[in-house]
């Protein structure tokens, strides 16, 4: 730093409030200070700022990539994450362990992190009772059974998955199949993504009075194939699929023009809580409900850092719809097979 003060002539407090930005500068100064940087080759020493602060200001994003692969939205969440957390001067990693409280207990005592963005969320999640117990900062990406008390930011699945139905009823479709993931079921117990979609499918459709299908299979592009099959051999009636797994939509999709069955002519698709991408990897294209995966990833940084910096008037707890985006997968229901 004094390096740069004497190449920059200025003082070594104007160098610190530049690069900590701690005080303002006129832009003259604040350019003459980081030329010299750049001309000197001069990095901010994370660590000894570390030291002196006794903070990292590193965020860690648990991610549980070895019983769930890391899916479109998944990133989604993650970049949308690591971008508002550098605009607030922390930087943010992605920490693939399992969904085990003690590797949970390894990563926070080991002194390298200064909060937990927690993903992947189960109704009763081990990694939130032993970050409960904890001193470290922690919010949620999804909700636990009893979220009370619990910083978190959330999919409204319910209410989303209502807007679905009304769309499909709406064209005339009585019979609606709900296609989810059944690898996220067995990999991740009572998973609320998938508890809660399933629960509201089954009383939403119940209390319209409409006949409802589930189907559920592993997420790979042959189980999409074989989930075509499986729906054809018990409900071949079924006129509309709302679909909740990425990775088997292209094969379901695939599976349905093998059987001669021609999209949305004789039968609609949604892709539901997915992304643009996804939507568009298919032909034709799906209409989606998609995830507000950016919008969520920059509120649940937002939370941790109002946590770290003691700055929130009140915990956050908060849910966002998915939206509505118009593919060419739904249309009205066959004549003659409402």
């Amino acid at each position: 730093m004094s390096d740069v003060a004497r190449l920059a002539d200025v003082s070594i407090a104007t160098v610190s409030f530049v690069i900590n930005e701690t005080k303002p500068v006129t832009a003259a100064t604040r350019k003459r200070v980081e030329d010299a940087m750049r001309e000197l080759g001069y990095r901010r020493n994370a660590l000894g700022r570390a030291l002196a602060s006794k903070r990292t200001r590193i965020l860690a994003m648990l991610y549980p990539a070895l019983q769930r692969r890391l899916h479109e939205s998944a990133v989604e969440f993650f970049t949308s994450a690591a971008e508002r957390a550098r605009e607030l001067d922390y930087s943010l990693v992605l920490w693939p362990i399992s969904n085990d409280a003690d590797q949970v207990q390894e990563l926070i005592g080991n002194g390298f992190i200064d909060g937990v963005l927690l993903m992947e969320v189960q109704r009763d999640d081990a990694r939130v009772e032993e970050l409960t117990g904890s001193t470290m900062p922690f919010s949620l990406i999804g909700r636990t059974r009893d979220p009370k008390g619990l910083p978190y930011v959330d999919v409204d699945f319910e209410s989303s998955l209502v807007e679905v139905i009304d769309y499909l009823e709406g064209l005339g479709h009585r019979k609606i199949c709900l296609l989810d993931n059944g690898s996220a079921e067995h990999a991740l117990v009572d998973y609320g993504p998938l508890v809660r979609t399933r629960a509201t499918f089954a009383e939403e459709m119940e209390r319209r009075g409409l006949d409802s299908v589930h189907v559920s299979c592993p997420d790979t592009p042959i189980s999409g194939q074989e989930a075509v099959d499986e729906l054809l051999a018990t409900a071949p009636d079924t006129t509309a699929v709302i679909l909740m797994n990425d990775s088997a939509s292209f094969g379901f999709t695939t599976g349905l023009t093998k059987h001669g069955i021609t999209i949305p002519r004789d039968i609609s698709v949604v892709l539901f809580a997915s992304t643009p991408d996804v939507a568009a990897s298919t032909d034709p294209r799906l209409t989606l409900w998609r995830l507000p995966s950016t919008v969520l990833g920059r509120m649940g940084v937002e939370s941790l850092v109002d946590q770290l910096e003691n700055r929130a008037e009140e915990m956050t707890q908060s849910v966002a719809a998915c939206t509505f985006e118009e593919g060419y997968s739904t249309g009205p229901a066959p004549a003659g097979n409402p």
